[in-house]
This record gives structure tokens, C-alpha cells and sequence, in this order.
């Protein structure tokens, strides 16, 4: 029985590892999951640092050692609801919404708002070199949300109404982390921010507070085979996974604690 439950912990550790299981909730959930196959400070270790910029596997973990799972289960039940109604006052008709990469907390409450009978269509990126914004897409095609995607490259084609493309309205981004300055994000999340703002375009994160942390994030490197697998040696490669967004960049962020400036949120969990 040890053995199994080990096997599975372990898969559990890859998935997450290799980016299987996506999204900073789901990442959470299934860290809980493998903690209750093998609760102990080591698996704790083990847990972190297959995905160091995940400060909410962190504080689950914590809670976790605490038995405090039914605080865990219920603060998730509950904060997708009330982000769902924040989302959904700032939206206005007929916005052309701008996402990158893949947020359940984006998605779910993009759904939401499409079942509330809001009427917006969304823009959203590939996301290289895991092509994470499939997911984003496919989720928010089978919810009959009008979605178009477009190729990392031309991010400034999407935000900037040229091509043929519609005006963007707002900039909804997910969060690995929360911090101090700003937010720790999928790569090109800065480059996006930066844009939208000389676009004038609103930029609205939204995340689960429990991803707050004072801690330093490290801005995870990962293997060059992801961008180009057997490349010749003498190329070098860099496959940056994260960056940090600076709160300047940020209009305001929803979180079950509502819709609010940054600096005013980071007061609040302070």
C-alpha cells in the first residue's frame, strides 16, 4: 500500500514538475492531494520545489500540516464566487477582453459572466513553448465565448487595433504569485502590461489572495528542449517561464477581497 500511494505522490511531483497540471488552484489542490498520500515535512520539500514560484502550494501545504483542510476546501469554494461577481461589475457591453496564458481564475469567471449573459468576445495568446493558451481557448470556445487567438508575436498587433483587429478594452492576467511591487506571471505578462498601458488600456489581475507572499520569487529557467529539442550546441537557448509585472503597470486587482488598487491590497494583507 506504501509503495502505491508513493508511486502516485511521485507522478503527482512530475505533473506538477512538468507543467501537466496548470494553474496556480489546481496546482494547489493536487499538492494537497499528494500531502494526504504521504503527510510529512519531507514531501513538503519535495512538493515546493517542483514549482518554486507557487506561494499558494505554499501557504495549502502550511494549512495542510495544520489539519486544516476543511479551510482549505472551503476558501476555494467560496473565492472563485466572489471574484466571479467582481469580475463581472467591472465589465462593461460589448468588451473585447485581452488574456494571456491560462488562469482558472480568469476562465472561470470569464464563464461565468458569458452565463450572466454578458456579451463580450475575448483575445487570447498562444503562450509558447507549452502553447498554454489552448486550454484558455478551448474552455472559453465550449462555453460559446466568441475567442480569438493569436501568436505570441503579435501581442502589439492585438493590443494596438491594427490588422483588422477590434480595440481592446481591458487586459484580465492571472498571478503565480503576489508580492510587495507587483505580480509574478507567465512570460510575456510584462511586455502585455506594458503595451496596454501606452494603449491606455485598463489592466486588471485576477488571483486568489492566498497567492500573496513576502517571500523573494525565483523566476523559474526551464529545460531549452521545451523551445527547440536537439538543437545544435552551438546555439545558446534561454527559456525564461516567469517574469515580475510592476504594480505601475497595474490598474487593479480582483481577489475575493474585492476590486481594489494594488498598493491598497498589499496594505490589506499586510
Amino acid at each position: 500500500m506504501f509503495f502505491k500511494k508513493r508511486r502516485k505522490f511521485n507522478q503527482i511531483v512530475r505533473d506538477i514538475k512538468e507543467i501537466k497540471i496548470q494553474g496556480a488552484t489546481n496546482i494547489a489542490k493536487a499538492a494537497l492531494k499528494a500531502y494526504e498520500l504521504i503527510p510529512s515535512k519531507r514531501s513538503v520539500k519535495k512538493l515546493l520545489k517542483s514549482r518554486p514560484t507557487e506561494p499558494m502550494m505554499e501557504n495549502v501545504l502550511e494549512l495542510a500540516e495544520k489539519n486544516e483542510n476543511e479551510k482549505i476546501f472551503e476558501h476555494f469554494s467560496l473565492t472563485q464566487e466572489k471574484i466571479n461577481k467582481s469580475v463581472i461589475k467591472l465589465m462593461k457591453k460589448k468588451e473585447i477582453i485581452f488574456t494571456h496564458c491560462h488562469s482558472t481564475n480568469v476562465v472561470n469567471a470569464l464563464i461565468h459572466a458569458k452565463k450572466n449573459k454578458k456579451k463580450f468576445e475575448v483575445y487570447n495568446t498562444e503562450t509558447r513553448p507549452l502553447f498554454q493558451g489552448r486550454k484558455t481557448a478551448k474552455q472559453l470556445r465550449k462555453a460559446k465565448i466568441k475567442t480569438t487567438m493569436f501568436v505570441d508575436s503579435a501581442i502589439g498587433v492585438a493590443l494596438s487595433k491594427e490588422q483588422g483587429t477590434k480595440k481592446v478594452t481591458k487586459v484580465f492576467l492571472g498571478a503565480d504569485a503576489l508580492v510587495k511591487e507587483g505580480v509574478v506571471n507567465k512570460i510575456g505578462s510584462e511586455v502585455i502590461a506594458r503595451i496596454a498601458k501606452q494603449e491606455k488600456i485598463p489592466v486588471y489581475i485576477i488571483a486568489d489572495s492566498w497567492k500573496f507572499t513576502k517571500a523573494k520569487i525565483p523566476l523559474e529557467q526551464r529545460k531549452l528542449n521545451e523551445i527547440w529539442d536537439k538543437a545544435p550546441k552551438e546555439i545558446k537557448i534561454k527559456n525564461p517561464a516567469f517574469e515580475f509585472v510592476d504594480k505601475k503597470y497595474i490598474t487593479g486587482i480582483v481577489t475575493e477581497l474585492g476590486v481594489m488598487k494594488y498598493k491598497d491590497f498589499v496594505r490589506k494583507m499586510k
